[in-house]
């Protein structure tokens, strides 16, 4: 049975006269691998704060064991260095540094004595010496570096003042050092913010193999359900404990939720039944059994009725229905154009790309690989510096900005919402309690508002363009998992077409119909979600096919092929897959003709419209003999791209039946 290493023993927790949590108590054993979940303010960092004795709490008492080590990365770690970040980091090893350098004086010291009496020094130096390889310390500048490269920073960056870094990477590089610090108990508040997916999944290897106990605060459900076996809710004032991961918590939680729920009603009809009989009898002949209820009554411990969380009500709505296709670009080159006498920066090349009706597209990739420069090329913030994108008839596109750019910080909550949209008071009062914005919240300037709150501020403005295109840049970011789970559920009901760029790879499992990812400066196209990439690279790679060039899609992945080919000729699978992809190209041909088409439908549109605000006839003319052409032409087309679709579409599934029968 594993020991014992933490005992929370009814914590209470205040903020001035606000209680934050009461009668929080549980027990942490060896290995333990951790999850503490909770709404934003449900008191998640005081509980890990007052663990890892930062912080006192109003009442209660945290027992460690004797010697445990204990190691607290911060949400938002302050620093006030000047080194560099190798320098720092490396200082997670100070304590073993400090008997290296003893270490050293040793060897010089009894270099100096030659001829003297050693064994004092020798003693000495052994023991040190052991101390030092038990705790790895010949190879700390190798796990450094390791570390830091797999949170993102190339080996080029080590030397970077940490002064000099921006808030997310100061935020890995105290990442890094928690990690380096080796303790015994683990202690990590939002790990995940500030990490691009190939950083994320380092992080959950690296957990994977963590020997010793951690605790985890995390929004990311993808990541807790894979580094975690216990989760803790802070909720309503109190904790809960479940024997789980995140996925077995939310089962085992709507399990105890219904149990309390009958429990409570049950206990609601005896008390109306009881209450029936006393008011009844209490006068009468059985007055003595109606006042021995009425005590009994009294006594009962009483259920309380099971809360539920304040949820957004979060609803979004296309103004129109867009023509099929939504977005078309030409092959693009994605990046910042020449500054100070320095040539393009170039991020990232696409092939020619199209978004139809009804697609959610997400981007994914590393960070600083071009994905929020690729969003705002395409709403036009910025110019690409090759190409173009345009979108397609009766497109009205809305933009959420990562870092909430469009808000105003000196405006309030209300008058944002009052001044974007006109709508009385106390429509935008209440459109704000939608977003759990209540009383006074609404008189907040932006500027006082925290991450989460901006977060639903930009979300409520966003519901009310009625935009049919929106263009989400990690609209996830500051919002704890009941917001997430909300959001989820609008865009899965939008009607409209979605673009967004997120690191959340539950939310993109969720929402997404095909992903963009960023790869080496190439943008690769993938049908399906964020699993089915990951299936799909694994069968590229287990097939040792070439990676697909620039925005070609690749199918979401079935199991590999194992049978071995037929002597004499092309095995079926592979002659199969040569006509899928002869058919793929087909269709995608079609489909950016289509696109063209209707791109141009679009523009002599739009030059009727001017032509008829003019009274210019003969222009009209013009432009009416343009319109009929290019029609005419749109229909040929949507009759090859319908054949093709078919064509592929009777393909694939041949390719399915083949696949079932190889599988059998």
């Amino acid at each position: 049975m594993a020991a014992t290493i933490l005992t929370v023993n009814d914590l209470v927790q205040r903020f001035g006269s606000e209680l934050i949590f009461s009668a929080v108590s549980f027990q942490v054993t060896e290995r333990e691998r951790i999850g503490l979940v909770g709404t934003n303010g449900s008191g998640k960092s005081s509980l890990l704060k007052i663990i890892a004795g930062l912080a006192e709490p109003a009442e209660g008492r945290v027992n460690r064991i004797t010697g445990l080590r204990v190691a607290y990365q911060a949400q938002e770690p302050r620093f006030t260095s000047h080194r560099s970040m190798y320098e720092e980091a490396l200082d997670a090893f100070s304590d073993i540094r400090a008997v290296g350098r003893r270490m050293s004086e040793l060897e010089q010291q009894m270099a100096d004595q030659a001829d003297g009496d050693l064994d004092a020094l020798f003693e000495e130096y052994s023991a040190l010496s052991a101390q030092f390889e038990a705790r790895h310390g010949y190879e700390m500048e190798f796990r450094t570096a390791q570390v830091l490269s797999g949170l993102g920073f190339p080996e080029e960056m080590f030397e970077t003042p940490i002064d000099q870094l921006s808030g997310g990477q100061k935020t890995r590089v105290s990442l890094a050092k928690t990690l380096l610090s080796d303790p015994d108990l683990l202690l990590l508040d939002e790990p995940t913010n500030h990490l691009d997916l190939a950083a994320l999944e380092w992080l959950e290897g690296f957990l994977a193999d963590w020997s010793r106990t951690y605790i985890v605060i995390s929004h990311d459900r993808y990541f807790l359900d894979r580094v975690t076996e216990r989760t803790l809710e802070m909720a309503f004032g109190g904790i809960e404990d479940y024997p789980g991961g995140y996925g077995r918590y939310l089962k085992l939680r709507s399990e105890r939720r219904e149990r309390r729920q009958k429990e409570y009603e049950e206990q609601q009809a005896f008390i109306r039944h009881t209450e029936e009989f006393i008011r009844k009898y209490k006068a009468g002949q059985r007055s003595r059994e109606a006042r021995g209820r009425e005590t009994r009554l009294a006594r009962l411990e009483r259920i309380e009725a099971p809360q539920d969380h304040e949820r957004l009500n979060l609803t979004m709505h296309a103004n129109q229905r867009t023509g099929r296709i939504v977005l078309s670009t030409d092959p693009l080159t994605i990046g910042y154009p020449p500054a100070n006498g320095a040539g393009p920066t170039v991020l990232a090349e696409t092939g020619e790309l199209v978004i139809e009706r009804g697609d959610r597209v997400a981007i994914v990739g590393p960070n600083g690989s071009g994905k929020t420069t690729a969003l705002r090329t395409i709403v036009g913030e910025i110019p690409s510096l090759k190409g173009n994108a345009m979108f397609g008839t009766n497109v009205r596109p809305a933009y959420y900005a990562q870092g909430h750019e469009g808000l105003d910080r000196d405006k309030s909550a209300l008058d944002t919402i009052l001044y974007d949209q006109p709508i009385g008071e106390e429509q935008a009062r209440s459109l704000l309690g939608r977003f759990l914005f209540s009383d006074d919240d609404v008189y907040k300037k932006v500027a006082q508002l925290s991450g989460g709150e901006r977060s639903r501020l930009a979300l409520a403005r966003l519901t009310l363009e009625k935009s049919n295109l929106l263009i989400l840049d990690e609209p996830t970011n500051h919002l704890d998992i009941l917001a997430r789970e909300t959001l989820e559920e609008a865009l899965g009901s939008y009607d409209g077409t979605l673009l967004f760029v997120s690191h959340d790879r539950f939310f993109i499992d969720s929402i997404a119909n095909r992903v963009w990812t960023i790869e080496d400066g190439q943008l690769v196209e993938y049908l399906g979600n964020y699993t089915d990439m990951l299936r799909a690279r694994e069968r590229r790679a287990s097939d040792a096919l070439p990676a697909p060039a620039a925005a070609t899609r690749e199918e979401p992945a079935a199991p590999t092929n194992t049978q071995p080919a037929p002597r004499g000729g092309r095995s079926p699978r592979r002659q199969l897959d040569k006509d899928l992809r002869a058919a793929r190209k087909r269709f995608e041909t079609a489909e950016r003709a289509v696109g063209k088409l209707e791109a141009m439908l679009n523009d002599i549109n739009a030059a009727i419209g001017v032509a008829t605000a003019d009274g210019d006839m003969d222009r009209l003319a013009v432009l009416g003999t343009q319109y009929e052409q290019a029609q005419s032409k749109l229909d040929a087309v949507y009759d090859e791209w319908s054949e093709a679709g078919s064509a592929l579409d009777s393909l694939k599934r041949e390719s399915e039946a083949l696949e079932q029968e190889q599988r059998a």
